[in-house]
């Protein structure tokens, strides 16, 4: 399977983190880092309701793909794991050391791209991207990526926009009820200053499986009834249809 993308965006989504995004995104590391419990996306899913971690992590070796502030590796860490992390910006990752420090828990951090990750074949038994490589990555690299350094039967997990979410999102105000572009061809949101990645259900399902990976669950996440609204998606949007979804895979082997 083969698949072309600009490789611009990388250096294009750099920019909009360390230039934009970064600035609204550090003061809420604190509260992410502080949690007892993780939760997962817009809607603060909790883990005991979606169980995206998988069993046995104390002592696994993991990495965070497209780490930001890297809170997700902090409450790997507190679980047990050797969290890595990466990511493209300087500045959530200058976040990243501050909280560090302030909850005194070290773990690598590395200033990198997620379609390219620095480490040998069949380091990790955990893979995992909140947001991160999961929306700002091709997918056919950073898939293919986390594929080549998981050991056979490592899992990747990660979460995401869900394609219906891609269909109806709008350059200005929140997502419409309304499809505002076509599913086929669906691969990317060039927001201008930014540009994302959103599969299809049938393409992302065909890409893990050239990737030698097996789906094992696919949860579609419905906002709770107390969810606030967000710039691009109202809660009353979310609460019909979902905006978001966690994906569930194995390497084979």
């Amino acid at each position: 399977m083969t698949h072309e993308a600009p490789a611009e965006h990388v250096e294009q989504n750099r920019r909009f983190w360390d230039d934009e995004a970064a600035a609204w995104h550090g003061p809420l590391a604190r509260a992410h880092w502080a949690q007892a419990e993780p939760s997962w996306g817009l809607w603060a899913t909790p883990e005991s309701q979606v169980s995206l971690l998988p069993e046995g992590i104390d002592g696994m070796r993991t990495i965070d793909l497209g780490c930001g502030t890297a809170y997700v590796s902090a409450w790997l860490a507190r679980a047990g794991a050797h969290p890595v992390g990466i990511d493209v910006s300087e500045r959530q990752l200058a976040t990243a050391r501050v909280m560090q420090a302030e909850f005194d828990l070290d773990f690598p951090l590395l200033l990198g791209n997620a379609e390219n990750v620095p480490f040998e074949d069949n380091t990790f038994g955990l893979a995992i991207s909140e947001y991160g490589a999961s929306l700002w990555c091709d997918p056919y690299q950073w898939i293919a990526e986390a594929a080549r350094i998981l050991v056979p039967g490592g899992r990747l997990v990660f979460s995401r926009y869900s394609p219906l979410f891609a269909l109806c999102a709008r350059p200005e105000g929140p997502a419409s009820a309304a499809l505002s572009r076509g599913q086929f061809g669906l691969t990317r949101l060039d927001w201008g200053n930014r540009m994302e990645f959103v599969l299809p259900h049938g393409e992302m399902i065909r890409l893990l499986r050239a990737c030698d990976f097996v789906v094992e669950d696919l949860i579609e996440i419905q906002a709770p009834q107390s969810a606030r609204d967000y710039p691009e998606v109202s809660a009353d949007w979310a609460q019909q249809w979902p905006s978001e979804e966690i994906w569930k895979v194995r390497l084979a082997g």
